[in-house]
């Protein structure tokens, strides 16, 4: 449940989002996302957490980076680590959770709402403690998926639990499949050639 004049702020875990949005087959447009939550309260700050690859010339998610920092969105990245694991497989670690927790402590005295966008069961003291701050919490990942992206104990400690398929229709890019061409399918075998 929202209210038009609780004041909002969205916490996105850009690795979870992203990891949810393809499970359940679909790409998030950050432009609708940022317009519906305005849409539902006053949207203070979106928060948008990833890590970004140290020595890659071009890392697919520049892009998206650079576009979220130009259209509204608060950035909040750092630089992944790589390190070899024991099997001496190439591993990449990025975790944002603390960034995320701080900010949103840091912004408790100001919201009435918090929105995180994770299924990571680790947010769960966090929610509490926002709680305990009078800060009402959703938080927005899938169980649709298999196996379901959303931990059990952060769905039951969240105040609201928003299933991101249910999003589908209102934040989800649009397919960019080929578009099926009706003149085109009529034209006879000696029109084509």
């Amino acid at each position: 449940m929202f209210y038009k004049d609780e004041r909002l702020a969205l916490f996105i875990d850009g690795s979870n989002l992203y990891a949810a949005s393809k499970a359940l087959g679909f790409d998030i447009d950050y432009k609708l996302l940022r317009h519906e939550f305005m849409r539902r309260g006053k949207l203070l700050r979106a928060f948008y957490y990833t890590a970004l690859l140290e020595n890659d010339e071009y890392s697919p998610i520049r892009p998206l980076v650079d576009w979220l920092n130009y259209n509204g969105y608060s950035m909040v990245t750092k630089v992944a680590k790589e390190f070899t694991d024991s099997q001496g497989r190439r591993k990449i670690k990025g975790n944002m959770d603390i960034e995320l927790a701080v900010n949103a402590m840091e912004l408790a005295a100001h919201i009435d709402h918090a929105v995180i966008f994770s299924g990571d069961g680790d947010f769960r003291p966090l929610i509490e403690s926002l709680q305990r701050q009078g800060v009402r919490v959703s938080v927005v990942s899938t169980i649709r998926s298999h196996p379901p992206m959303i931990a059990d104990e952060l769905r039951r400690q969240a105040d609201n639990f928003i299933e991101l398929d249910d999003l589908r229709d209102v934040i989800g890019r649009p397919s960019r499949e080929p578009r099926f061409d009706a003149e085109e399918d009529r034209r006879t075998p000696e029109e084509v050639k």
